[in-house]
């Protein structure tokens, strides 16, 4: 494998009518190549394409740096610093195939995460709930004042509206911080 750097003049191509000069261009590059690499078999990378028709077919650049790559009986020619983007292309992926796939990192949305805590909540409070509901169960069969029953199942129904004005809360607080699509997942669950 031999490599080489060459910059290739392209004055013959600025000779010919102006409406060919950047396919002339090409054909020129290819001609350097095949003269100064001995080889009959020349590959043009898209990055000397685009160099060269970077501003039109009319308006050439005087001169192109190419660097040269023979393998066996074929030279492939890029520019530079096509190079330096073709390695850390390659090296992203290098690096992606060395990352196991356990840490992918899972993103979650914003409505699943208001989601879980509303449940959470809902969950929190429907226990305490019954366990008040247990607590005045003993207190009946245990023969206690029916007043204080009473009392308890105020409670309960006073964490009942608390479940509502939470729900109804995380609503709001996903309405201004969301999108109209999470307002609208919301009305559409309430």
């Amino acid at each position: 494998m031999e490599e080489r750097i060459y910059t290739i003049p392209l004055r013959q191509a600025k000779s010919v009518p102006r409406t060919k000069r950047a396919k002339r261009a090409i054909k020129e590059i290819k001609e350097f190549l095949a003269r100064h690499m001995k080889v009959e078999e020349v590959k043009i990378d898209a990055s000397i394409n685009e160099l060269v028709w970077e501003r039109g077919i009319k308006k050439i650049p005087s001169k192109v740096r190419v660097k040269a790559v023979k393998m066996e009986d074929v030279v492939w020619a890029y520019t530079p610093e096509a190079e330096v983007r073709l390695l850390e292309e390659e090296e992203k992926k290098k690096v992606e195939e060395e990352k196991p796939p356990e840490e992918e990192v899972v993103e979650e949305t914003k409505e699943e995460v208001a989601e879980e805590t509303a449940e959470e909540k809902k969950e929190e409070v429907t226990e305490e709930v019954e366990e008040e509901e247990e607590a005045t169960k003993e207190k009946v069969e245990s023969g206690e004042e029916k007043e204080e029953t009473e009392e308890p199942e105020g409670e309960a129904m006073e964490m009942e509206g608390e479940i509502e004005k939470t729900e109804e809360s995380l609503a709001e607080e996903i309405k201004e911080e969301g999108t109209k699509e999470t307002g609208e997942k919301l009305k559409e669950e309430q």
